[in-house]
């Protein structure tokens, strides 16, 4: 049976080596939609939460935005096992959390009851909980807390933070887009863009064609799922990868392009948008996760029901 069926606690979590594994590190709020108990949390307090959550724990949560990503996540494990059983370069779920361990149960059931092949659960209660990500090896870190994804980013991980919305159904391949200036690359044109606008941001771009951009906070983890597409062919990958930037294609796309060739990222789709809204374009790709730095554009793809990650 697939691991995606419903009530499939009795598969067996496969064992996963995090150095060669691609390691994602997700909080209870950004795979389960928690914000009734959330918002118990900060009117009643830790100890009403903690009562209500081992009252109802054998109540299965309902999903979260990221949700339907780390399905999509546990369907292209299927698909490399399938094609190699003894493949290690596999995708490696984990919730960290900043719920006491007696909070957890919960959240293991809801987990169990939904099939999810998540590797651990770290409960850590009043902590930084983000100060065990790099000893987990975590190459992306989903949050719904600011906070949390800023201490991420600052001790070097890649981060994004989930806004909840009401996901839809899952499908496959797992398709992830990204916004290109400060998520993939630097934010350098951007903060020419800032200084001097449009045309000197333009001029820029041209003077700089032949020199590669800069790392962006989500490249790191781009490039390991570009690792993982490479394992097959473009017509039978599991995964499809977008660049949806507001760059000009005509003015500014070169670089882009030039800059992933010269990275090795093959990119399955880029869309220059020339500063028209992304909605109606990722409404057509309906990424199981869309990555940005502008709220603007995070929230052009809440209304058109993308799940989506805030690059800070």
């Amino acid at each position: 049976p697939s691991l995606l069926s419903p009530n499939a606690s009795y598969l067996p979590v496969l064992q996963k080596d995090p150095s060669e594994a691609l390691v994602i590190a997700v909080t209870t709020r950004a795979i389960f939609n928690l914000e009734e108990e959330h918002k118990l949390y900060l009117e009643k307090g830790k100890e009403e939460y903690a009562r209500h959550q081992q009252a109802n724990q054998d109540k299965p949560l309902p999903p979260g935005t990221a949700f339907a990503f780390i399905q999509a996540a546990q369907y292209v494990n299927e698909k490399i096992l399938e094609s190699n059983p003894a493949e290690k370069d596999l995708f490696d779920i984990l919730v960290l959390s900043n719920n006491s361990p007696e909070s957890g149960v919960r959240i293991i059931n809801s987990a169990k009851h939904y099939g999810l092949e998540i590797s651990k659960f770290c409960f850590v209660s009043d902590e930084d909980s983000t100060q065990y990500l790099k000893s987990h090896g975590v190459k992306l870190f989903l949050s719904a807390d600011r906070i949390d994804v800023c201490n991420a980013l600052r001790r070097g991980v890649s981060a994004a933070l989930v806004f909840q919305q009401e996901v839809q159904a899952p499908s496959t391949p797992l398709r992830v887009a990204f916004d290109g200036d400060a998520v993939l690359f630097s934010n350098e044109t951007d903060q020419v863009f800032q200084e001097q606008g449009l045309e000197g941001a333009v001029q820029y771009e041209r003077a700089m064609e032949a020199v590669p951009m800069g790392e962006g906070p989500l490249k790191a983890f781009a490039m390991h799922l570009g690792k993982i597409r490479k394992k097959f062919s473009q017509e039978k990958s599991p995964i499809r990868t977008y660049m949806v930037t507001a760059r000009s294609g005509r003015d500014m796309g070169i670089r882009a392009i030039k800059t992933l060739r010269e990275w090795g990222l093959a990119i399955d789709e880029a869309f220059f948008m020339d500063g028209a809204p992304k909605g109606p374009i990722l409404a057509q790709i309906q990424p199981h996760i869309f990555f940005d730095d502008g709220l603007h554009n995070i929230q052009g793809a809440q209304n058109v029901g993308v799940p989506s990650a805030w690059v800070p």
